[in-house]
């Protein structure tokens, strides 16, 4: 009886403050999202402004998912969606959306990484000094600074060495080479008339190419089952040109740090590292994009520290706080350093810069000044879970910086977690 009359107060409520506008009001006032997505040994809490109640009355709830078991403030809920009320008056209603359980290896070991790009880039123009002056075969032809030659009359070019023989030939024949270009996601062919250096007597296109890159990063973290990995969290761009190169494969190495260059206002630090003595390669490279390389390990890798499995983080559930970060800053140990997560935006799509973090542990303030070159791709841990990864320093403040989230890294890295994997809370 009493929830009869409940119900029919309730119902006239309801109308009544429809009538007078005051549902709208407080639907805006609660500042809850229309979807919460949790994973399903993992909780949530839902923050209100006013006593909103499942059978209950608390400002803050407790979402659980355990398997199929969906609990709400204590109290199992067996609905896909959440209505939550006040005084009995439905005014909001969440969709919950329930994830299995995913893990990953959290890295921090420094890496070296080779990229062979598609073709040869050209990085520069080169005048050739001829009988009639000089003269750029290269700019005269068309070609400009970030263009790939993928292409010589047909034939694919995969290196330098590959260009010569073509343009040796095209000077004792007078022909033109036909050149296939990519240029950003444009490709066209163009001729160039190799010219003779009057000095040499060879014949030369006035072009700067480059065919490959190395560097070294962060490994941040590999999926223990299909070995895929992240790192770095940001594009590999050529130093010449500042475009992103466009990967046709590559190979990541064990790297050893050597040295720390000191960060400072204006100055960014950089760790000064090298390959390690073996060069065994110990993964590929497939893609180089905005949220850094990815490929697959040859085999698997250890930082000493946290070698398990760990939970990872969606955008929405990173907090601001307290957290960690793995890296490598004296020959290939892993440590583990304080920082501050300053901002963090709950992205509902891919974005690089989701997080500000800040270097609070004195150690690597008096190592590095904060955050250095070649530390990008230190995973960020809090709360035992893998939340994203180090990107950018900020030049003005080397102890601040950006963060990515490692959501949208197992996303380019080929790992959709919510494919297959989605579930209706029950």
């Amino acid at each position: 009886m009493q929830n009869r009359y409940r119900h029919i107060i309730g119902a006239i409520l309801l109308v009544s403050f429809i009538f007078v506008g005051f549902i709208p009001v407080v639907q805006q006032y609660i500042h809850i999202p229309k979807q919460i997505v949790l994973f399903e040994q993992q909780k949530e809490k839902i923050n209100t402004t006013l006593p909103l109640s499942v059978e209950a009355s608390s400002p803050v709830y407790d979402v659980t998912s355990n398997k199929a078991k969906l609990t709400v403030a204590g109290k199992q809920v067996g609905k896909e969606e959440l209505m939550l009320h006040l005084a009995g008056i439905p005014v909001k209603r969440v969709d919950l959306q329930v994830l299995s359980d995913f893990k990953v290896i959290p890295g921090g070991q420094s890496i070296g990484v080779k990229l062979n790009s598609k073709g040869v880039l050209v990085v520069g123009y080169h005048q050739v000094d001829t009988a009639k002056g000089k003269r750029s075969p290269g700019e005269i032809a068309g070609i400009q600074v970030g263009d790939m030659i993928t292409k010589i009359n047909g034939k694919t070019i995969e290196k330098m060495s590959d260009i010569t023989p073509f343009i040796q030939q095209a000077g004792k024949t007078g022909e033109p080479l036909n050149l296939h270009i990519l240029r950003e996601k444009k490709q066209f062919d163009t001729k160039l008339y190799p010219l003779k250096d009057k000095q040499d007597y060879a014949y030369r296109i006035g072009l700067y190419i480059r065919d490959s890159a190395a560097g070294i990063g962060t490994m941040t973290f590999y999926d223990p089952k299909s070995k895929k990995y992240g790192a770095l969290g940001h594009v590999i761009s050529d130093m010449d040109t500042k475009k992103p190169i466009v990967v046709e494969d590559g190979q990541i190495v064990r790297s050893t740090v050597t040295s720390i260059e000191k960060g400072s206002n204006g100055v960014p630090g950089e760790k000064l590292a090298r390959f390690s003595e073996d060069r065994q390669i110990i993964g590929n490279i497939t893609r180089n994009s905005p949220f850094g390389i990815f490929g697959k390990l040859s085999s698997t890798m250890e930082n000493g520290i946290m070698d398990k499995a760990m939970p990872i983080a969606l955008s929405h559930q990173v907090k601001e706080g307290p957290a960690k970060i793995l890296t490598v800053v004296d020959d290939d140990q892993v440590e583990e350093f304080d920082i501050e997560i300053m901002s963090t935006i709950p992205q509902k799509f891919p974005a690089t810069k989701g997080m500000v973090i800040k270097i609070t542990d004195p150690k690597l303030l008096k190592k590095t000044g904060g955050i250095v070159q070649g530390m990008s791709g230190s995973p960020i841990i809090q709360n035992g879970k893998v939340v994203g990864a180090v990107t950018h320093v900020f030049v003005n403040d080397p102890t601040s910086g950006y963060g990515v989230h490692i959501e949208w890294m197992l996303n380019e890295a080929g790992i959709d977690i919510y494919k297959n994997n989605r579930k209706k809370a029950s």
